[in-house]
């Protein structure tokens, strides 16, 4: 069953809050951390793996990255809770580490990468799924964030989009390893692969042919 609690929303707020105080330090003591971010191909660079989804190069790229981030996320723990952690955790790593593989020269930061993991998890599991809630997430998923997908392409100067096609493929790749939602984390006891019609309560008041029967207490 979906059901919703304060892990939903307090897990995202503390993660986006975490960002932001990471920024505001930034600002407050006059450093900057961007050279912690993922530099490709290079043994250092791979530090960046964990650490650039913390790190952004300004006000607007934090906030074009909060929201989503934290809409996504929230959806996700909704949603998706058995596997939230491991698609969080492990995307990070693993849409990272395909960055490093990938991108070009330079320091990619920022936790667009994350973003689109979230996004691309979101919208083939839910189709995959043939649920009609989780389909009904993936159609509002690419209703709000459809433009996003332009964004894999070298379209726009000082983007990382080695970053958010990383990120898109890795959530593709999640959607078809991670199948457990909070929808399908509780079954019904005629899903159970050890189900016995005979033994079923409710199946004894059937005969053979379908019709219904009163059952008698034994004497």
């Amino acid at each position: 069953m979906f059901r919703f609690n304060n892990t939903v929303v307090g897990y995202p707020i503390t993660f986006v809050l975490i960002i932001w105080i990471v920024f505001w330090a930034e600002i407050r003591f006059g450093f900057r951390l961007n050279y912690l971010g993922i530099e490709p191909e290079t043994f250092i660079g791979l530090r960046g793996v964990f650490l650039s989804p913390f790190i952004h190069a300004d006000i607007s790229h934090l906030y074009h990255n909060s929201l989503p981030l934290l809409v996504l996320s929230s959806a996700l723990f909704y949603f998706y809770k058995p596997v939230a952690w491991k698609v969080l955790g492990m995307g990070i790593i693993v849409s990272g580490v395909l960055t490093w593989i990938i991108a070009k020269n330079g320091v990619h930061i920022g936790a667009s990468g994350l973003v689109y993991v979230l996004m691309s998890f979101m919208l083939f599991r839910g189709i995959i799924s043939k649920h009609y809630r989780l389909m009904a997430l993936s159609f509002l998923v690419i209703f709000i964030y459809g433009s996003m997908f332009w964004y894999v392409f070298p379209i726009k100067e000082n983007i990382s989009w080695e970053g958010h096609l990383s990120g898109l493929i890795t959530g593709i790749v999640f959607s078809l390893v991670f199948t457990k939602t909070s929808w399908n984390a509780t079954r019904f006891d005629w899903e159970k692969s050890d189900y016995d019609s005979d033994l079923d309560p409710f199946m004894k008041h059937f005969d053979s042919n379908g019709n219904f029967i009163e059952s008698k207490e034994e004497e």
